[in-house]
């Protein structure tokens, strides 16, 4: 872990909270807006994110293509509902497996400026409107 990562790590989420929370202020969604990826800031997620932060992209891919997994991803997915992976579970009848539930509103409109702030945050002076889209569409 150096100085320089440590650093553009919590730059680099900090950034990218205030983002969303500004966006979601815009829609009426303070709560959502202050709460925002406060798990990033504990030792499970921050810790790995320095060790693997590259500044250009999320260091869970780096930390998925160098263990074929991110525990900080697990973590956070799960305790974050903007996430829609925290809404899929087993269904009542488990020999059908894992199912979509429904998310509130709320928590796709966080989603989505989620998604423009990460876009914007990691693409810079390349970010466009249809970044966050492109994401989403080949992921």
């Amino acid at each position: 872990m150096t100085l320089h990562n440590l650093w553009g790590h919590f730059h680099t989420i900090t950034v990218h909270k205030f983002r969303v929370m500004k966006n979601c202020f815009r829609v009426g969604l303070y709560k959502q807006g202050l709460l925002h990826d406060l798990s990033k800031y504990g030792s499970e997620e921050f810790i790995p994110g320095v060790i693997y932060y590259q500044g250009t992209r999320s260091p869970n891919a780096a930390e998925r293509e160098e263990k074929g997994f991110s525990k900080a991803w697990l973590h956070h997915k799960g305790r974050n509902k903007h996430h829609y992976e925290y809404w899929i579970d087993f269904t009542t009848d488990m020999s059908k497996g894992l199912a979509g539930h429904k998310m509130p509103l709320k928590y796709v409109i966080e989603m989505m400026m989620d998604r423009i702030a990460a876009s914007k945050t990691y693409k810079g002076k390349d970010y466009t409107d249809a970044s966050p889209w492109e994401y989403y569409s080949h992921a």
